[in-house]
């Protein structure tokens, strides 16, 4: 595994603890999430490519919850986004984040970290699951089929047009 591969496992790992924490939280301020960041950080001697990738992740999914979890509802047939398991919603929302804004990375490349993410923090039933919401959402974004909130579409435009 190449030191940016490991690096980027790293921060994913870290967005996704730092995303279920925020998950069970009372909601706040966009100004509580950041204060919640920096406090993840304390103590932890996390620097540079990780961190900024975690943070980018953690901030830009905090941001777009609600798109987000709109998305997941389309996809996620017969599941209540509040009814799915808190690691598993957060690796689905992060995946989603990356398909729309790190068109650089192959989709199937982000599924795969995933699948692998949710194998070390959930159940045994949370790859498969995993795995076959984001396959839907791939194939139906690479499709076209997938409708938006407005404010991802123009992300997945580009994205589109990237790719």
């Amino acid at each position: 595994m190449s030191r940016s591969v490991g690096e980027r496992r790293r921060a994913r790992e870290y967005a996704l603890q730092l995303l279920f924490q925020l998950d069970l939280s009372p909601e706040g301020s966009p100004n509580a999430t950041e204060a919640a960041v920096e406090e993840f950080w304390s103590g932890k001697k996390v620097v540079g490519p990780v961190r900024a990738f975690a943070e980018q992740i953690v901030l830009g999914t905090m941001g777009r919850l609600a798109s987000f979890d709109a998305v997941l509802t389309s996809s996620a047939i017969n599941w209540r986004v509040s009814r799915m398991p808190v690691v598993d919603r957060n690796i689905l929302r992060m995946a989603i984040f990356e398909f729309l804004f790190h068109p650089e990375t192959p989709r199937v490349v982000v599924i795969d970290e995933a699948i692998e993410i949710a194998k070390k923090f959930g159940n045994e039933e949370s790859g498969p699951f995993i795995n076959g919401i984001l396959d839907s959402i791939r194939m139906k974004l690479e499709n076209g089929d997938l409708e938006l909130p407005a404010e991802l579409e123009s992300a997945a435009r580009e994205q589109r047009t990237i790719a």
